[in-house]
């Protein structure tokens, strides 16, 4: 039985090998069809969310401008430590500890 199996997957094996390429481009085609579809599908589907957080982002920007003239630089602070209570607190480092990460005179190569 195995034998049987085996000889006939030999045998239709070449001739699935050997479609012809109209056959092969015509299938490109269609996946490329069904991709373009799906993808406007998607857009059609999420544009109104987008125009919506832009609209969010514009209103908001006026205080995001606000928040990161407060904050200076994200060097400046040490990595964000989540208390007990639940409460995330946020320490700007010291200028002793500014001096250890950037000496004065060096600087790092990117």
């Amino acid at each position: 039985m195995k034998q049987a199996v085996v000889a006939l997957f030999l045998l239709t094996t070449p001739a699935l090998a050997q479609t012809p390429p109209d056959d092969f481009d015509q299938g490109l085609s269609l996946m490329e069809r069904g991709a373009q579809m799906l993808l406007d599908h998607m857009m059609t589907k999420v544009e109104p969310s987008l125009k919506d957080m832009t609209d969010a982002l514009k209103q908001a920007q006026p205080r995001i401008m606000e928040l990161l003239a407060m904050i200076d630089d994200i060097k400046n602070f040490h990595a964000p430590e989540l208390l007990p209570n639940g409460d995330i607190l946020i320490r700007r480092k010291t200028p002793a500890e500014l001096m250890q990460v950037n000496p004065p005179g060096v600087e790092t190569e990117l």
